[in-house]
């Protein structure tokens, strides 16, 4: 009884919050008020300080704490997380150094190529040195939800507006059609729907802008894979939990989609191979909203940096904590917390996708 009352006075705050918009800032004490008791992963950085993270949130689809999940984990110890404030071309290919991996075959480096006419996608000048580096062609998937995007011939005029067609080859994986690939182990979704050409390639560096998002909360690398690799009839298959292909995205049950939005990624991981994956999140232009919004929110706080790591639970995770932890992120923390965002994590975590605990490696300094 004592949890149930604790619980319904949390939900009572956030609400009063959420109303007077009022929710308090990382700046106003050592973290958010939690909604529910169940804490957030320690994060541990590699010079010892110590890094709380977000709030998770109680579902009605998980159990209350995660001490009563029948589950066994999948992962043990904490993933390492790379960091540096140098938001640049060279500090870009310095935090791909640090990994150690090196592609064995052909290249996808999956981006956002950002909805005209004002987005926040990752400038062609920020992200060309390491796209030559790995050999890589830059992939993506037309929409599910019209915009600029929403044809391949539409879409190439894009990708060649904003300048990525310079710089690398460019493929619509959808254009020619898509396939599907098993997903096991949710409880959402039984398949990936993505586009056809994403079997030609053996190796995938996802290189996300991280940023809000209207429906998720955030968006980071977990979204960058389990929307942007979606096929168009994939998008809308996550979007409504799996219970559909076609139609319209928007779906009533928030959590469920935000489950399925991690094992769409589950199955994309399992298929590809975890060793042929990396992850990086640059956080700049850190406005709520996300790069397929063309006239997004400005950012009303200062950029952070890039992250890397082979986890992508780790590297959201970590985003999310130095959110969090910045003195000017109000706004942001409360898209986050309007829409979940963190039930994405809490379930990625559950099904085996990545860990919440990681190490945050800082490469500055």
């Amino acid at each position: 009884m004592k949890k149930k009352n604790s619980f319904i006075a949390g939900v009572c705050l956030a609400f009063c919050l959420l109303v007077t918009g009022c929710a308090q800032s990382p700046a106003a004490s050592e973290s958010v008020p939690p909604l529910s008791e169940t804490p957030g992963s320690a994060a541990v950085s590699s010079d010892t300080s110590e890094m709380p993270s977000a709030p998770a949130q109680e579902s009605s689809s998980q159990p209350e704490t995660p001490q009563e999940s029948s589950q066994e984990p999948v992962f043990s110890g904490a993933s390492s997380v790379y960091f540096t404030e140098d938001i640049s071309a060279q500090g870009l290919v310095k935090l791909y150094d640090a990994l150690g991996w090196t592609p064995q075959g052909n290249t996808a480096v999956k981006i956002s190529t950002g909805e005209p006419p004002a987005s926040n996608y990752l400038r062609p000048e920020l992200i060309g040195d390491l796209v030559k580096k790995v050999d890589g062609t830059i992939v993506e998937c037309n929409t599910a939800y019209g915009g600029s995007r929403a044809s391949s011939a539409m879409h190439r005029q894009v990708a060649e507006d904003h300048g990525f067609t310079p710089i690398a080859d460019f493929d619509l994986m959808d254009e020619d059609g898509e396939v599907e690939w098993p997903m096991t182990g949710g409880t959402r979704l039984d398949r990936v729907i993505v586009g056809s050409h994403a079997e030609n390639y053996s190796d995938w560096v996802i290189l996300s802008h991280f940023k809000g998002h209207a429906m998720a909360g955030f968006g980071g690398a977990i979204k960058n894979v389990g929307i942007g690799i979606s096929s168009p009839s994939g998008k809308v298959y996550v979007h409504t939990a799996g219970t559909k292909t076609s139609g319209s995205i928007w779906y009533s049950d928030q959590d469920s989609w935000l489950e399925a939005l991690a094992e769409m990624v589950s199955g994309f991981s399992a298929h590809v191979g975890r060793e042929h994956i990396i992850y990086i999140n640059v956080m700049n232009r850190l406005s709520v909203d996300c790069d397929c919004d063309g006239n997004p929110a400005e950012p009303d706080m200062h950029d952070i940096g890039i992250l890397a790591s082979t986890d992508p639970v780790a590297l959201d995770q970590a985003c999310v904590d130095l959110v969090y932890q910045a003195p000017d992120s109000e706004s942001l923390v409360r898209r986050i917390e309007r829409q979940n965002g963190i039930h994405t994590l809490e379930h990625a975590e559950e099904i085996g996708l990545g860990s919440r605990t990681y190490e945050l490696v800082k490469l500055d300094g």
